[in-house]
């Protein structure tokens, strides 16, 4: 065939293969690999989803390219006969990014539904589902030994995350606005982020200091990439410019003009020669990096060019469109040698895999797609309540789990095999709140029905409705001797309860906000409060006295608890920071930052020695206590997690989340053992 012919595969109707993917993810059945496009029904006809090309990548071999389309998925396309090798599904929203791992292992996709996913690019399986991004993830890329995966969202922030055990270890703040852009040095000790703030900045992967900003273009920063020496970085912009920057001092050393709309994409040849460059003017441009001159403009994209790459060996690039496309050019002449199509929607992101046999592609249509999957599965998480779960406790003996949630059920849960073996119905509104007795026998809840109520473990039977309250009831606690009870609510007090009789013994006055969470000292002498006027309470339980006012947070407190020896209090809020206090003299001796949002819930291991937090921004971190270093980051959930709880032996952690799911982690490796579902 002429080499300056492209081989098009066309599409017969979108619609179509959208409904046969939709049936045949439905029916479990695989997707064929390595099957020429042509083979299919012998005339060249498929129904195939459109690209948008707003990534594609080679495999590190330059056998495959993977890119992206509109419809959620990745695919992979074999360069050698341009036949589709893997379909991966599994994200919710379009797919912006992908990126092989340097042994062409796995495979990074990162999308509007605010996750990274990991993907065995073998089987085309979901490993690995990263949350802790608040809003669109916008660039993906590993580190070059592969241990390390950074991107890059819209919520203005960079996050490092182990590829190991998906936890992230880093969350890069500095920029302004949306980040656009991330890539590793190639020795892996720094990585540069572009953003819409118009500024790149450079970073200390060890460390996830800012060391350098640099300033310069007029418009947000759609790209950036090192050199091969890692000496330069080369940045485009929606100033229609690219900029070639001396990465030691920050100066910028050239600037290359040529394109007439946005720079969407750059990327350096292996060699370091030539740089290539993508724009919304519809062109590539190659360009001679010693001399700065534009040495070959490539033309054959029908709508904006969002992505390129240079396949390993540097003979081959491959550019992504929103013509839904992607095209594979022969760099010695600039002819394009084929032309990729699949996508329902805008290929964002492509990626070879090392060996090259594989291409992974990310797309607006929510998908990626590895152009040879076998099954595109995804993990999947089982939900029980229908509605956020907002509260869980374990039992003394830690055989039980009581979840409380807006669905207005408290459900007890058999943690050995996860089921749920009741249900307790009878609040009128959402449940806030629950905890069991010290001897295990009785439950109680605190609801938005402005009621507590007393709940017979062994038969679910409601003993007693306590009210008293004039607002919803946030958070409830038993007394260490399990006689008494106390309730905070958004009617700004605490009340104490006589558990004996269910009389409201003591009301404690004082907040000016909401009180959102209570818990008594070890000794039961002490009751603290947190509320929504940003301070914490500590109270004399025996004549009501408030004897000290922790001042320190700077938004609404949401959670507090006492260390198992009571000399330390800690709190979460708002202000997405956690705060240790010394009970004794009331100071704050220690606050941990790395949540992205509030800190719904904390938690003290039953040691001391570890502290759990949950948080909006949908994750669980382990603190150590002496030192406020975080040692795990816990991912699974999809939403706000709301509540955590240790199992008595503090092997375990309990989290209830937004996303209506309970899980059991393992402390030790931060795994999650157990989701529990309604029967």
């Amino acid at each position: 065939m002429d080499r300056k012919t492209s081989i098009t595969f066309r599409i017969g109707g979108v619609f179509m293969l959208l409904l046969l993917i939709d049936l045949s993810l439905s029916f479990g059945l695989d997707y064929r690999e390595g099957i020429s496009l042509k083979e299919l029904d012998g005339t060249g006809w498929l129904f195939m989803p459109s690209l948008t090309g707003e990534s594609v990548v080679f495999s590190p071999d330059g056998k495959l390219i993977a890119t992206t389309d509109y419809y959620r998925l990745v695919l992979l396309f074999n360069t050698t006969n341009g036949s589709l090798s893997k379909l991966l599904t599994g994200h919710t929203e379009r797919v912006r990014s992908v990126a092989f791992s340097p042994n062409g292992k796995l495979l990074a996709s990162g999308s509007f539904d605010k996750t990274i996913k990991i993907w065995d690019v073998s089987n085309g399986s979901c490993v690995k589902t990263l949350t802790g991004h608040t809003d669109r993830v916008n660039s993906v890329a590993f580190s070059p030994d592969g241990k390390l995966l950074a991107s890059g969202s819209w919520d203005k922030t960079i996050k490092i995350w182990d590829v190991s055990n998906g936890s992230c270890i880093k969350t890069l703040t500095g920029h302004t606005s949306d980040v656009n852009s991330v890539a590793f040095s190639p020795d892996g000790k720094l990585l540069a982020s572009g953003s819409w703030d118009k500024t790149i900045k450079i970073w200390d992967v060890s460390d996830g200091s800012c060391i350098k900003t640099l300033k310069g273009h007029y418009s947000a920063v759609s790209s950036v990439a090192f050199y091969p020496d890692g000496k330069l970085l080369a940045s485009g912009s929606d100033d229609s410019t690219i900029r070639i920057w001396n990465v030691s001092d920050g100066s910028c050393i050239e600037t290359l003009r040529g394109h007439s709309e946005r720079v969407t994409s750059v990327a350096f040849s292996p060699d370091g020669k030539l740089l290539a460059s993508g724009s919304w003017d519809k062109t590539i441009k190659i360009w001679d990096i010693f001399s700065g001159s534009c040495i070959k403009t490539l033309r054959g994209h029908t709508g904006y060019v969002n992505s390129v790459v240079f396949s390993p060996d540097g003979k081959l690039l491959a550019s992504g469109s929103y013509d839904e496309t992607i095209k594979i050019w022969d760099i010695s002449d600039g002819f394009w040698i084929k032309t990729l199509t699949g996508h329902t929607d805008r290929v964002r992101s492509v990626a070879f895999s090392p060996d090259g046999k594989l291409l992974a592609s990310g797309s607006y249509d929510e998908m990626i797609k590895i152009w040879d999957a076998s099954n595109g599965s995804c993990i999947k998480t089982l939900t029980g309540h229908t509605g956020y779960v907002n509260s869980v406790a374990f039992s003394p003996d830690g055989k039980l789990l009581a979840s409380g949630s807006f669905d207005k059920t408290i459900k007890i849960w058999d943690i050995s095999n996860g089921s749920c073996i009741k249900t307790l119905t009878g609040h009128t509104s959402e449940v806030n709140s629950v905890a069991f007795s010290p001897d295990g026998k009785l439950l109680a809840s605190g609801s938005w029905d402005k009621t507590i109520k007393i709940w017979d473990v062994s038969n679910g039977s409601c003993i007693k409705t306590l009210t008293g309250h004039t607002s919803d009831v946030n958070s409830v606690a038993f007394s260490p001797d399990g006689k008494l009870l106390a309730s905070g609510s958004v009617d700004k007090m605490i009340n104490i309860w006589d558990i004996s009789d269910g009389s409201c013994i003591k009301t404690f006055i004082g907040h000016t906000d909401w009180v959102s969470s209570v818990a008594f000292s070890p000794d039961g002498k002490l009751l603290a409060s947190g509320s929504w006027d940003d301070t914490i309470r500590i109270w004399n339980i025996s004549d009501g006295s408030c004897i000290k006012t922790l001042i320190g947070h700077i938004d609404a407190v949401r959670s507090i608890a006492f260390s198992p020896d009571g000399k330390l209090l800690a709190s979460g809020s708002d202000d997405e920071a956690i705060n240790i206090w010394d009970i004794s003299d009331g100071s704050c001796i220690k606050t941990f930052i790395g949540h992205t949002d509030w800190v719904n819930s904390v938690a003290f291991s039953p040691n001391g020695k570890l502290l759990a937090s949950g948080s909006v921004d949908d994750t669980i971190r382990i603190w150590y206590v002496s030192d406020g270093f975080c040692i795990k980051t816990l991912i699974g959930h999809i939403d706000a997690v709301r509540s955590i709880a240790f199992s008595p032996d503090g092997k375990l952690l309990a989290s209830g989340s937004d996303d209506e799911a309970i899980n059991i982690w393992d402390i030790s490796d931060g795994s999650c053992v157990r989701t529990l579902i309604n029967p």
